[in-house]
């Protein structure tokens, strides 16, 4: 089969799946995850699983990352901020939805593996940079949206990430262990109150603080 035929039955998986969001199965269609898995697992780049990258992190599973995706409520007049850049396969994603993202990964050969494939696929509405996600991007907030691609441990989310959402913002994290189990949470701000929805469970590396690059 060949690589444009595993991505079309890709899409129609997702789309059986419930994702009911056309701009999302449009960003995923035009983003080629092949680009982003390593050589040794190309042919299951379309494959609908979460695949390593090295460092002990992963690209996420298609599916998760359109769920994530759709969750977030994104339009081209967002600022989005990324926590956890890893491949640079969601950033790229969301950057075929919003104005621009800001993502932030701690581990420096990987950020700079996914910038070089931003330049290589010309998407110039990223901007990223090396550091500890649970800080944020203060110099650039307040952000519309914000998601988070690892599993924060705590009760509540990181306190800077809820500082740096702005009124009417979305904050889109994978919660919990994997003793305790994870779950995507959904927050939702409105002024300085937060609301909470559960959305799914789901399986993140963890989300680690004040960790050098």
């Amino acid at each position: 089969m060949s690589g444009e035929a595993r991505k079309i039955r890709l899409l129609m998986h997702l789309r059986r799946s419930g994702i009911t969001d056309h701009k999302v199965l449009g960003a995923l269609e035009r983003v080629p995850r092949d680009l982003f898995v390593p050589e040794t697992f190309l042919d299951q780049a379309y494959e609908d699983k979460a695949l390593p990258i090295g460092l002990g992190q992963t690209i996420s599973q298609p599916l998760v990352v359109a769920m994530m995706t759709q969750a977030l409520e994104i339009d081209d007049r967002h600022k989005v901020l990324e926590i956890g850049t890893g491949s640079g396969y969601q950033a790229s994603v969301l950057a075929k939805l919003c104005r621009r993202v800001y993502t932030i990964e701690r581990h420096k050969i990987l950020l700079e593996t996914a910038e070089t494939r931003f330049a290589a696929m010309r998407i110039h509405n990223i901007v990223a940079i090396c550091g500890d996600g649970t800080r944020g991007w203060p110099e650039q907030a307040p952000f519309q949206r914000i998601i988070v691609t690892a599993a924060h441990a705590g009760h509540e989310p990181p306190p800077a990430l809820v500082e740096q959402l702005d009124d009417g913002g979305i904050l889109v994290i994978p919660m919990g262990d994997d003793w305790g189990g994870q779950q995507v949470v959904r927050f939702r701000r409105d002024g300085d109150d937060v609301q909470r929805e559960d959305l799914w469970p789901v399986r993140f590396v963890p989300l680690v603080p004040n960790m050098p690059a």
